[in-house]
């Protein structure tokens, strides 16, 4: 195996597996990336087992063959280098040069490798790239960590027969929801509700890829996995087995207690005042007055802070206990200037929305008050 390559475009390819690749696995070939060079295309794949990336890579292919090669040390070494790059196999060692510098590094063999899943047949759906991406960081937020009930720690995708598509997190302690309105997907037609929970580890993963593309999404779902090809990248995933809550039916219907308030001061307000919130509840109280909200917190240890903004409210006063950085997450995410609150009483769950229209989709998020 034998090629020339650009230095800027390998470096930018493998700085996009590094997360990916596993750094103290039980399997070495976890911490190595495929790399397959032939004159019908050549491409670079990485997997952790539960999420694989195939990435397309320009070269001059001066002697065809497919190796492992130590993902971290090469993209260590690549991002040092100042010129482009020629490398080249003998037996188990790959050797890298550019310029004067030179260097060799151990390898495995390509069949060692994990093999790519096939994801048999698949309902393909059209997606805008913009739209994909912005479901996801309206909602990624409020899905699980490392919750027991393992399907908290993902995204429910729902396709609908009526080709409306949401997206779902909750942690159980907050809910955010994205729903299209005028954008919908395009493709094959969807009899029944398709609902699908992919990891949050891996949705992470694929906002990199998002992120630097302009191009629509095909979207694939299989029975076990589903796929995303983006520019010529694949990017397969295995779906998370079990049934997700019911997440309409924690949304609340007739919340009256309506508060309308300048978002970037309401962020403002519970960054400053959580300051002295205790740590572990980050708690903050919240007095919605005619017309005014007053939010304070305090700490035995350190001492209490109060903040006052005025805000459009005419309901009656009502106090609500937050986790100040659960709300705050919430809000960042609003895109109107204005941030609408609907409130019933202080332990029943709120409801928080843009106050104004944002076009194509609507967000949506539900966030559990506190015991003061």
């Amino acid at each position: 195996m034998e090629a020339s390559l650009k230095k800027a475009e390998i470096q930018e390819k493998l700085s996009k597996i590094q997360t990916i690749l596993e750094k103290k696995g039980i399997m070495p070939v976890l911490n190595h990336f495929l790399m397959e060079i032939s004159n019908q295309g050549s491409f670079i794949i990485a997997t952790d087992l539960e999420t694989a990336v195939k990435e397309p890579v320009s070269l001059e292919v001066l002697k065809e063959g497919r190796v492992c090669i130590p993902g971290r040390k090469f993209y260590e070494i690549i991002r040092e280098l100042e010129e482009d790059i020629q490398i080249s196999l003998i037996e188990q060692w790959l050797k890298i040069k550019s310029g004067k510098s030179q260097f060799r590094i151990v390898t495995l063999d390509a069949e060692e490798f994990p093999v790519w899943p096939k994801i048999g047949d698949a309902l393909k759906i059209e997606l805008s790239r913009d739209f994909l991406l912005t479901a996801i960081e309206k909602t990624i937020y409020a899905a699980g960590e490392a919750d027991a009930r393992y399907v908290l720690n993902g995204l429910l995708f729902h396709l609908t027969p009526s080709s409306e598509f949401r997206v779902v997190g909750t942690d159980g302690h907050r809910l955010a929801l994205f729903k299209s309105l005028e954008q919908k997907f395009s493709g094959a037609e969807i009899t029944e509700d398709k609902k699908v929970i992919l990891s949050k580890k891996s949705l992470n993963e694929l906002r990199k890829f998002l992120s630097d593309s302009q191009h629509d999404v095909s979207f694939y779902i299989g029975k076990t996995h589903v796929m995303f090809e983006i520019d010529g990248v694949s990017f397969l995933t295995r779906m998370i087995e079990g049934n997700y809550p019911d997440y309409e039916a924690v949304i609340p219907i007739n919340n009256d207690k309506i508060a309308v308030i300048d978002k970037k001061s309401l962020v403002n307000s519970l960054k400053r005042v959580s300051i002295l919130s205790r740590e572990r509840q980050n708690a903050v109280k919240l007095e919605f007055n005619a017309n005014s909200l007053s939010i304070s917190s305090s700490d035995p240890e350190f001492g209490e802070a109060q903040d006052e903004l005025n805000i459009e409210y005419t309901a009656e006063p009502i106090v609500v206990g937050f986790n100040a950085r659960y709300l705050i997450d919430t809000l960042e995410e609003i895109s109107s200037d204005k941030v609408l609150i609907k409130m019933k009483e202080p332990e029943k769950a709120v409801y928080i929305t843009d106050s104004e229209d944002t076009g194509s989709f609507k967000y949506e998020c539900i966030v559990m008050p506190m015991r003061l």
